[in-house]
């Protein structure tokens, strides 16, 4: 996914001389390419990305479009109020790139693990959020992303934990993506890492899939007629159960349908341990094994 990200890049900055990437001394292997080929067009600000926001801000007012590219705990949340004040309050096009969301970064400890980031950028006007699945979605999210002219958070897992899709899908601004369909009264909705969870589950409970790229705006008529026809619907994600893909489905289905929701994410707790990737999600109860238990266990008392 990431190798898809830097590709896209150095793609769009040889057709447009405006397009800049900012960095927060991160990303030096990801970027080699585009450094080599586009080095006018890279700048890296150091360990400062209260800074590096302010300055994106400005390079947007002088008829840039900048990329802020940093670690997902360190962009959006230790910057969020220099996105809100510089960049959202003006409706400024800034495209902030969260790497290592989730629980990627797991040796690291807590400081790098960023499940909440989501939640807290999401409560900021003027700025859409996207979550990409896999390496194709990536490239249409990247697309999107430099189409707008809007401020954007691409939030990016660095797990790469398969490809969802076989070509690069046509994705409009909050548009759910059909995965998996099947006839049954249960729904999968799922977002980034988590949507290949949701697919290796979806045969054995029978049941259809979507992946959510788009989580601000995301298409209501879409999660409506999905909470509408089914009974329940389960939600996936490697991000709290708070202010997520979860709270989002819930909040539409509160409105307009009797659909039970079972918000899969991370509990209210910090992760006790350091460790592995995988050791990680077992530990939040996100790995293959507790998603399904967790369903079985819902599904018997729906």
């Amino acid at each position: 996914m990431r190798d898809a990200f830097s590709t896209e890049l150095i793609k769009l900055f040889s057709k447009d001389p405006k397009a800049i990437l900012l960095t927060g001394d991160h990303g030096y292997g990801l970027f080699d390419s585009l450094r080599k080929k586009h080095s006018d067009q890279y700048l890296n600000v150091g360990v400062a990305e209260q800074n590096m926001v302010g300055v994106a801000a400005g390079l947007s007012r002088s008829g840039f479009k900048p990329f802020v590219y940093a670690l997902s705990c360190f962009v959006p949340v230790r910057v969020l109020e220099q996105i809100k004040i510089d960049v959202c309050h003006d409706r400024l096009a800034v495209i902030f790139i969260g790497d290592g969301a989730g629980f990627v970064y797991s040796h690291l400890g807590t400081s790098h693990q960023s499940t909440e980031d989501i939640a807290v950028i999401r409560s900021i006007p003027n700025i859409n959020i996207l979550s990409p699945a896999d390496r194709f979605e990536m490239i249409s999210c990247v697309n999107l992303a430099y189409s707008l002219e809007e401020s954007v958070y691409l939030r990016m897992g660095k797990s790469d934990v398969g490809d969802i899709h076989q070509d690069t899908p046509q994705l409009k601004l909050g548009d759910l993506l059909p995965i998996k369909v099947n006839k049954s009264n249960i729904h999968f909705i799922a977002t980034g890492s988590m949507v290949k969870t949701a697919v290796t589950l979806a045969e054995e409970f029978e049941v259809s899939v979507s992946s959510a790229p788009c989580l601000k705006p995301i298409n209501k008529e879409q999660v409506s007629q999905i909470c509408q026809r089914n009974e329940i619907v389960v939600t996936l994600e490697e991000h709290s159960i708070f202010g997520g893909l979860g709270s989002i489905v819930s909040e539409i289905a509160s409105e307009i349908s009797q659909a039970k929701v079972l918000r899969i994410g991370v509990e209210d707790r910090f992760t006790k341990y350091c460790g592995t990737y995988n050791y990680l999600l077992k530990e939040q109860g996100l790995d293959l094994s507790s998603v399904r238990s967790k369903i079985k266990n819902f599904l018997k008392k729906a």
